[in-house]
């Protein structure tokens, strides 16, 4: 009879599964796993992509799920390999995002004995994992590992495997029932009730503003004909940017900290709040008092963080159809008028920010530099900082792909994101937008994307400082501390890793520099000094943050003896 192993059949199941890749680094526990994964590899069958830090290796496969709703895997040993995991994990936790990770174990007969490496893995992945198993014998190996990847992907979450060392040498009979390596998506609609009390709001509506959220995505088209429908003005939470082209003439950006004047505005006036896929948490930005209609997938998120008057539950796309083919079109537009006038002002004050070729150069320039070089279906991994500020308001999205750590909000997450993006769109442009303290967290797997000839184009701002927490501790009145960071030249370092590198002090450097990293098929860093001092300011100012920064400036002037005190 035939014999297979079970560590063979997990990866025959990965196949079967779709996926082609797997991100990780072989060690010891894992050893058994690696041997039928080399062999499939060498067939082209499954890449393996070594990582030179498991939690890039996670945040990659996070990346990969959020870039195409596809199943992102990684492996690691035992141990110290499986904590390294974590950080990557509750990304994909948090943002939502079907991973799977296969983590090594002691074997069997040593687990309980306090032996080398010996960590209580379920106990460590049992707040992450919305699935979490230890492989307990190799008859058990395939239906786990279905379950694993179906609840992974039908709860939207990490699944993770804990795999002693033993199990996948054992040897399987060839007549072992498997279950089915599928899972069925469903399409939901809402309740009819639900639907005609969201119409009967949406037609007294007077002053309607829809805030679409990362649930949006894939129903473009049926978001713009409803909001065009009720002439409301579309706001995007951060994880949906793209979901529009920035410049449509429905669109007023982002909301909050990063976003924009015209949207606090539209949101401040709004008679009637349409939240779309979206668990928006930031409810100072919302409206006061506004009837509120939620529409989400999932039941749980609605009225989670706001109070719905109405709610919806069921696919977006699906669910704004119906309402588009049953509301009311609106006549009276000057609600809508009123917010694209602030709107096209808005981006004359943006342009003349993108205009100042003052040095040092101001990080607005590059992204508006970048945005002439970046193909319209480029990727972009935006990492967490100011970065994240300056890429939300200055660079404008036409069809590109736009991923960052959303509700983790991660540093280093930018460039495991662009290995991502390259993996899975190997013919696109793909952009990793870093700031110095972000891509110095995970800058080693660099040599990730040049072992593997990923041409990626890292885009670094950097300004030698923790830039977003040197504006947070002075907002809050306190004199900048611990926030200086010691750089190397990152161009220097591409070039040491097998890569390419360009240095930019200049502005007038700038444009040949992305002209040149484009066109590269190598991966490149581009090593832009920019403003330390230019504050990521908010569309609207608060009084306590216009008081505390005031009052870090005179702290700053004592401290420094720049304020000269009145004689006594």
């Amino acid at each position: 009879m035939f014999r297979k192993k079970a560590g063979e059949v997990l990866i025959d199941l990965l196949i079967q599964w779709g996926v082609d890749h797997i991100y990780g680094m072989p060690g010891d526990s894992i050893n058994s796993i690696v041997e039928p994964l080399r062999k499939a590899h060498e067939a082209g069958k499954i890449k393996f992509i070594q990582v030179r830090h498991e939690e890039a290796g996670a945040l990659a496969a996070a990346a990969y799920a959020k870039l195409t709703g596809k199943l992102g895997v990684c492996l690691t040993i035992a141990g110290p390999g499986s904590i390294h995991t974590l950080n990557g994990l509750y990304d994909a936790k948090l943002d939502r995002a079907p991973v799977l990770a296969i983590c090594g174990q002691v074997e069997s007969d040593l687990l309980g004995t306090d032996f080398f490496q010996e960590v209580n893995l379920e106990r460590l992945f049992d707040d992450v994992a919305v699935y979490n198993q230890r492989i307990m014998s190799a008859e058990q190996l395939p239906t786990v590992v279905n379950q694993a990847i179906r609840t992974a992907y039908t709860r939207h979450g990490v699944a993770v495997l804990t795999v002693p060392d033993d199990v996948p040498k054992f040897e399987m009979e060839g007549d072992i029932r498997y279950t089915k390596p599928f899972y069925v998506k469903p399409q939901i609609m809402p309740e009819l009730k639900d639907l005609e009390q969201a119409k009967q709001v949406i037609n007294d509506a007077e002053k309607p503003v829809i805030l679409a959220g990362k649930g949006t995505k894939g129903a473009s088209q049926a978001l713009i004909d409803f909001a065009e429908k009720i002439a409301a003005p579309i706001v995007l939470s951060l994880p949906a940017k793209g979901v529009i082209p920035d410049e449509h003439p429905l669109c007023l950006g982002g909301l909050g900290q990063i976003g924009t004047k015209p949207a606090y505005n539209a949101m401040q006036n709004a008679d009637t709040l349409i939240l779309i896929g979206t668990s928006y948490p930031f409810n100072a930005f919302l409206p006061d008092k506004a009837k509120t209609i939620h529409v989400d997938i999932d039941p749980y998120q609605i009225g989670k963080r706001y109070p719905a008057d109405v709610g919806c539950a069921g696919d977006a796309g699906k669910t704004l159809e119906w309402l588009t083919a049953h509301i009311k079109a609106k006549q009276d537009r000057s609600f809508l008028e009123h917010h694209q006038e602030m709107m096209k002002r808005w981006w004359k004050k943006m342009e003349q920010e993108e205009a100042d070729d003052s040095v040092p150069i101001k990080p607005q320039k590059v992204l508006r530099m970048l945005n002439q070089v970046a193909h319209d279906d480029a990727v972009l991994s935006v990492d967490v900082g100011n970065v994240t500020v300056w890429t939300a308001r200055d660079f404008r999205i036409t069809n590109q792909q736009f991923i960052l750590s959303s509700w983790l909000a991660t540093l280093g997450c930018g460039l495991p994101g662009a290995l991502a993006g390259q993996m899975a769109y190997p013919d696109k442009q793909v952009f990793a937008i870093c700031g110095d303290g972000g891509f110095g967290m995970t800058m080693n797997d660099f040599v990730t994307a040049v072992k593997y000839e990923l041409p990626i184009k890292i885009i670094v701002l950097n300004n030698h400082k923790i830039a977003m927490i040197k504006y947070e501790q002075e907002v809050m009145g306190n004199i900048e501390f611990g926030t200086n960071l010691v750089n190397p030249n990152f161009a220097k370092f591409a070039e040491a890793c097998g890569g390419i590198g360009y240095r930019v002090e200049k502005v007038e450097e700038l444009p040949q520099a992305l002209e040149q990293a484009v066109s590269q098929t190598k991966p490149c860093i581009v090593d832009v000094i920019v403003d330390a001092n230019e504050p990521p300011l908010p569309a609207k100012i608060t009084f306590a943050q216009a008081a505390g920064f005031s009052k870090h400036m005179v702290k700053e002037l004592f401290t420094e003896g720049k304020l000269d005190l009145p004689p006594i």
